[in-house]
């Protein structure tokens, strides 16, 4: 069981909103904890993943919730 420290919801927002701001969020984190991030727009579902591991970050998990929803899991480094 992932210890989730924060969550983002950003269900309802499309790009680039959802990828800015889950960008920020993780900024203001501590090293090793955990950021859920919720999204129900296909291409942040895509985008977010690669933005974390491109700063540094570790992806836990990239899970689709329903039809058109996904739960990110991000571990801050």
């Amino acid at each position: 069981m992932v210890d989730i420290k924060e969550t983002l919801d950003v269900r309802g927002e499309v790009c680039p909103y959802p990828d800015v701001k889950s960008k920020r969020k993780v900024k203001k984190m501590n090293s090793g904890e955990v950021l859920q991030i919720l999204v129900d727009y296909p291409l942040s579902a895509e985008r977010i993943p690669e933005t974390m591991k491109s700063l540094g970050h570790e992806l836990i998990s990239v899970e689709k919730k329903g039809d058109a929803e996904w739960e990110i899991l991000v571990k801050i480094k």
